[in-house]
């Protein structure tokens, strides 16, 4: 027994000889079955990176292939083959009483297991027992004693401690503190910082045996650090993601979401935007956050299979309990981005948003209202609420902020009157608030949704006129247009401004370059208004503007019908072109007591001027205001000029009229012919209330 224990010592001696000083093993006795590399001056993960010696390796295994395992309950001993590095721990090697056998079979009396144990304990080698840690570095420690991305790389390069991807994360974390001029300062002395390739090439090493939320974490902040997509950092972590995807929790599927929705398209982004969607349609019902369904969303993307979409909606029609007031309000984002409409969501969170409204900050009232214009989703109930809201709090609100919502509003053809009323008053009390461009913009809402105001149009016209004449010279051409054309929809004809834009050289300029045909639309307008209008400028463009191609008639095919079964045939004249570019759907001649239609073959009655001419507009449901008869911008000012040009207007809805059954259209356009009421002049159609 003495000399099995004498052999078994010397083993031991051998076995640490063979064990470099600089660095220290650890055997685990447990499942794992691997070595445990304790760096005195460096980390574990380092060595994984950096491959062990095969020799150390070699000579570990042969130590311990012939290692001696105790049998309880016998006298003798066995002699095991062991194919794995490590089965018995420093510990049960040192001290075999934790072994279980009896102590009385031990090959050490108590008193040399003593003298062992304290000659281990003294060793200054340490090197089953002793280990030297380097002490754990985290994302929080990291932000509590660095205040730059550069100390960050400092902290790395000093003492590298596993994982790496915690200085990616710190850095992004510390860069979220700063400004943008600071946040772009500081991202150069990142790059330029002697760490930053060593950090990025340890991450890469690391990436694919890190866990699987540090991988995504550090992958989420180098995207968000800027680091470009086409490095082959960012490429390797898309490719190690991909791989690895089946390891993704909830958690990770948010961060992977926020990532995915960062980036910009290329190959390894679509595939693992492909693979996001397989992993989110298995896993879908298993989803518990209403935050982490609603990135998911939000990423797959509007080119997602309808099937996905449709699922992701009544997963969250079934969590619609527990949504939140935020919850409410990012499913217009979401669903945007999705590009799908699902009326029953936007319903019940219009009305979350409307109900809890009150301190609600601009940028989410902006988004609501983009997010419903993307959509196509007009809910007058959720505009109106957000109008009244702004409107009750106006004084807290700038006028610039209130402009981006008028902006919005004018987008979706809403027109929130009272709120636009206010405006007016202000502008008018405080013309200094009014720069370039909230002149042009502010001109822009009022003459495309034609409102007016009793008291204040006329003064909020000569504020507007003087704050664009002190612009003139520092504002584009087309900017320009845009503001006298916006004058001329509205009756109003600054001349210091006509006078800049009809220069010969401006006008080229405007026929040249840019949108051309927008320009040339706006350009004919101005014209005709300057020639119709009671205009105290007369003068007309001197060029020749292009002719714009003719839009394609409707049809009209039902009212057509109607008018020949009410009027017969040769009555009315349909497709008319009038001056100025002006067409009407058809036109009607009657004698001035509207008693009787003449028919159009009758040359006297051509050459008579007892007649009164009608023009029938059929119009779609985007010419008036959002859930109103109140003509927008040129159905205005083209029912204005057809009236100066001596027509009575009729507008037929063509969303209505395919409604009415044939013997309903006759008697609803029989009493609009015959009617002995005047339609309303188009200003005091359009003025609201005093």
């Amino acid at each position: 027994m003495n000399n099995r224990a004498g052999s078994f010592l010397w083993n031991l001696r051998q076995f640490s000889t063979l064990v470099p000083t600089s660095k220290t093993i650890r055997l685990y006795s447990l499942g794992l079955c691997r070595p445990k590399i304790i760096y005195s001056s460096w980390n574990l993960r380092n060595l994984l990176l950096n491959n062990l010696d095969n020799s150390m390796l070699s000579s570990i295994r042969y130590l311990f292939q012939y290692a001696l395992i105790f049998k309880p309950g016998g006298d003798d001993f066995q002699r095991k083959g062991i194919r794995t590095l490590a089965v018995l721990s420093a510990e049960r090697l040192l001290c075999p009483r934790k072994l279980s056998f009896d102590s009385k079979h031990s090959v050490f009396s108590d008193e040399e297991l003593k003298k062992i144990n304290l000659h281990h304990e003294n060793s200054d080698k340490g090197v089953l027992i002793k280990e030297t840690r380097p002490p754990t570095v985290t994302v929080s420690k990291l932000c509590r004693e660095c205040n730059s991305l550069s100390d960050v790389l400092d902290s790395f390069s000093k003492a590298p401690t596993f994982p790496s991807s915690n200085y990616f994360s710190a850095m992004w974390t510390i860069a979220k503190r700063m400004s943008n001029d600071q946040k772009r300062f500081e991202k150069q002395l990142m790059f330029n910082h002697p760490a930053f390739n060593q950090l990025c090439e340890h991450v890469m090493r690391e990436a694919k045996i890190m866990r699987y939320d540090h991988l995504m974490f550090s992958f989420l902040a180098v995207v968000k650090l800027g680091i470009p997509q086409n490095t082959l950092l960012v490429q390797t972590l898309l490719r190690v993601v991909q791989e690895r995807i089946n390891e993704c929790d909830e958690k990770c599927l948010s961060v992977l979401s926020a990532v995915l929705e960062a980036m910009e398209p290329c190959k390894n982004v679509d595939v693992l935007r492909a693979g996001l969607r397989i992993l989110v349609e298995q896993q879908v019902w298993n989803i518990e956050r209403v935050f982490t369904l609603q990135a998911v969303m939000k990423c797959i993307g509007k080119d997602a299979p309808d099937s996905l979409k449709k699922k992701l909606e009544m997963k969250a029609l079934r969590e619609l309990d527990r949504f939140s007031l935020l919850n409410s309000q990012r499913m217009f984002e979401v669903l945007a981005a999705m590009n799908y409409r699902s009326v029953v969501l936007l319903n019940e969170c219009s009305k979350m948003v409307v109900g809890n409204i009150h301190g609600c900050p601009l940028k989410i009232l902006l988004n609501i209202l983009q997010s419903c214009r993307d959509l196509r989703y007009y809910n007058v109930d959720l505009f109106k609420g957000i109008a009244d809201y702004v409107t009750t709090t106006f004084d807290i609100w700038k006028l610039k902020q209130v402009l981006f919502l008028l902006i919005s509003f004018e987008n979706l053809g809403f027109r929130p009157v009272a709120l636009m009323d206010l405006v007016m008053k202000r502008v008018v009390d405080e013309p200094g608030l009014l720069n370039a461009k909230s002149v042009i913009s502010l001109l822009h809402v009022y003459s495309s949704l034609s409102h007016f105001n009793k008291c204040q149009t006329q003064a909020f016209l000569e504020v507007m006129t003087s704050a664009l004449t002190g612009y003139l010279h520092h504002i584009s051409s087309e900017n320009l247009l845009c503001a006298v054309c916006s004058f001329c929809s509205m009756n109003h004809f600054p001349l210091a401004p006509i006078n800049q834009l009809l220069k010969k050289d401006i006008i080229k300029e405007l026929l040249m370059s840019g949108d051309v045909e927008r320009n040339v639309r706006m350009l004919r307008i101005l014209d005709s208004c300057l020639k119709l209008d009671e205009a105290p400028y007369h003068k007309a463009i001197d060029l020749e503007l292009p002719q714009l191609p003719a839009p394609a008639p409707h049809s009209n095919v039902k009212v057509a019908n109607v008018l020949s079964s009410l009027l017969g045939e040769g009555c009315f004249s349909q497709n008319v072109w009038l001056p100025h570019n002006y067409h009407i759907d058809f036109e009607i001649r009657m004698d001035t007591n509207r008693n009787k239609v003449l028919s159009f073959s009758d040359t006297d009655v051509i050459a008579s001027t007892n007649i009164e001419r009608i023009a029938v507009l059929c119009v779609p449901r985007s010419v008036y205001c959002l859930d109103s008869t109140h003509p927008r911008g040129f159905l205005a000012v083209k029912m204005r000029h057809l009236k100066l040009m001596g027509f009575r207007v009729i507008l037929i809805n063509n969303w209505e009229m395919e409604k009415l059954e044939m013997k309903e259209a006759i008697t609803f356009l029989k009493t609009e012919i015959y009617s002995s009421k005047t339609l309303p002049t188009v200003d005091v159609n359009l003025q609201s209330t005093c």
